[in-house]
């Protein structure tokens, strides 16, 4: 099985790019920026290629480099990921021990603060306990992808309207059309800190773009989700504001009227 990383980035020069991030199986990158050029590089026996575009988004980079995926297992990716040795053999290595598996989730160390999952067993996911994984715990059979038709959004997620959900999104309708998710407690990857392009605090727009996301994810069970999500995190989330208030952004009409919230 040959296992292709799927990165979306912004700005990037391909060379340094493959040195950070420790590359060592083949990669497709999708570079935002403010031209339209190919690149291809021969590194370490591995090939990169490098695809830049004028177009934003994540959501919009992300489904690029999948219908330029040529893997058998796909990993997607971003420019703060830095992988560890061996990552290709381990994944491969989680494939080989669950042969029904279409995507298994693996760890990715990030800051404390970020953090919101670690694995420590190797189990199913459902539905109700998607919504914690980001895009780069993902490793996915292309052929499951493919046949899936899922996509990500282009709704949420960095250059969309609603800052962040669209990894969430894409996990609940691949396993919504049948598709089996496993975690597996290896950690392949970190996140090199930095400041991120989306979070910027725990303010009104953030509980209400989670709010719509909740509501896309969850649907009547919204309302429950959300309380839910809030207890659960309320020393974090509930500092600034009441855990009242949170709530009542996340559940405000005003979400789905069509216009924009400030914050």
């Amino acid at each position: 099985m040959k296992v292709q990383v799927l990165a979306s980035v912004m700005n990037e020069n391909l060379r340094e790019l493959a040195e950070r991030m420790r590359l060592e199986t083949d990669a497709v990158i999708i570079n935002q920026c403010d031209r339209l050029a190919y690149e291809e590089l021969d590194w370490q026996g591995q090939k990169i290629e490098f695809f830049s575009f004028p177009d934003r988004g994540v959501g919009r980079s992300r489904n690029e480099a999948i219908m330029r995926a040529e893997g058998d297992i796909c990993l997607f990716s971003d420019a703060d990921i830095v992988y560890e040795p061996g990552y290709g053999e381990a994944i491969r290595a989680e494939f080989e021990r669950r042969p029904d598996a279409d995507m298994i989730l693996f760890n990715v160390m990030v800051e404390e603060t970020r953090r919101t999952y670690h694995i420590t067993e190797r189990k199913r996911v459902h539905w109700y306990n998607c919504g914690r994984y980001g895009a780069v715990s993902f490793a996915v059979r292309r052929e499951s992808l493919l046949s899936s038709g899922v996509m990500f959004s282009l709704l949420f997620g960095g250059g969309a309207r609603y800052s962040n959900g669209e990894d969430s999104l894409f996990l609940k309708e691949f396993m919504d059309k049948g598709y089996t998710v496993y975690t597996a407690p290896v950690t392949i990857a970190r996140e090199e800190a930095g400041e991120s392009t989306w979070f910027g605090g725990y303010h009104e727009k953030f509980f209400r773009d989670r709010g719509v996301l909740y509501r896309y994810l969850y649907g009547r069970l919204s309302g429950i989700m959300a309380l839910r999500f809030l207890l659960a995190h309320r020393k974090k989330l509930c500092t600034e504001v009441s855990l009242a208030q949170a709530y009542g952004w996340m559940q405000s009409p005003k979400n789905f009227s069509g216009k924009q919230t400030g914050g």
